[in-house]
């Protein structure tokens, strides 16, 4: 269970990443170890992560969904047309399929 303390400081710092503000490492490290042992701190941060991912505050359906917190669970993992290439995607695959 968080003290009140603890818990207003992480969402200090779950704030600044949703908001796509700095955020030091050892504060991020601090979060990673409360979300890794308490779901409802690992939810506020995919929560955080989400609003980063989408630049501001969702609406609608999107809206919805970071109420319920389904979707994705790493916004971090999608793909990114300008950055990714499908030839990356298959370059462990054997040769007869790299050539189709």
């Amino acid at each position: 269970m968080l003290t009140p303390a603890t818990r207003l400081r992480l969402q200090a710092i779950l704030n600044r990443i949703g908001n796509d503000e700095p955020v030091t490492l050892p504060e991020r490290i601090y979060v990673q170890k409360f979300a890794d042992h308490d779901q409802g701190v690992a939810s506020w941060l995919r929560q955080a992560r989400r609003r980063r991912s989408q630049g501001g505050p969702a609406d609608g359906i999107d809206s919805f969904l970071d109420a319920l917190n389904l979707g994705i669970p790493d916004p971090d993992a999608t793909y990114r047309p300008g950055s990714d290439d499908i030839e990356d995607w298959f370059g462990g695959a054997p040769g007869w399929l790299r050539r189709s």
